[in-house]
């Protein structure tokens, strides 16, 4: 089934203007001008987070819809196809986010504007645990993108939990995904967008 339906999840402290979330967004216009493209921004609160990507695509038709996900972004695009079925590319997808976070409860600033200022609750550590999916219902419906160069995640850890979807594992890179444009192609026909 073509994609015509396409979601753009962003990481921690991120933003829809990261990197790749605009040269995605830039790929779709001009490629497949016709595909539904979203890219909220996500708030701070996992439960929040997943309201609003529910409300997002809840007229969505599943067959035909998609989602991407940079690292946090990633977790919650794997908790969206495990819900949906959908396809899904996940680019250095955080496996246990809840761990991860922990250590980052207090205020935080946006990446891309360190004037924007959060808040990272303790309770949004639990939402997180909420949100752990058990084994991939639909692993070949999967893209894993993983970067032994990540300086943020365990590599090791990302590609044993998805080792049964389709992996593929990039020798150098960064947690960014700096080179995402030679990847760019490869993640659009794995969406196979309208």
């Amino acid at each position: 089934m073509t994609t015509t339906h396409l979601l753009y999840l962003h990481g921690f402290r991120s933003s829809p203007r990261s990197m790749k979330a605009k040269k995605m967004a830039d790929a779709v216009q001009s490629r497949h001008p016709q595909v539904h493209w979203c890219c909220p921004q996500l708030p701070p609160s996992p439960k929040e987070a997943t309201a609003l990507l529910m409300e997002c695509i809840a007229d969505w038709p599943a067959q035909n819809m998609a989602v991407v996900g940079s690292s946090l972004g990633g977790f919650y695009a794997t908790w969206i196809a495990a819900q949906t079925g959908c396809r899904a590319v996940l680019l250095n997808p955080a496996v246990d986010p809840a761990r991860d976070l922990s250590r980052y409860i207090g205020e935080q600033t946006s990446w891309h504007n360190p004037l924007e200022i959060f808040f990272f609750k303790p309770e949004f550590v639990q939402e997180l645990r909420d949100l752990q999916a058990g084994p991939l219902p639909h692993p070949e419906r999967l893209l894993a993108i993983i970067a032994k160069g990540d300086e943020v995640l365990d590599w090791r850890e990302m590609s044993t939990h998805y080792a049964a979807a389709h992996l593929k594992l990039l020798e150098g890179s960064d947690h960014a995904l700096s080179d995402f444009d030679a990847h760019l192609d490869e993640v659009m026909g794995f969406l196979d967008l309208a």
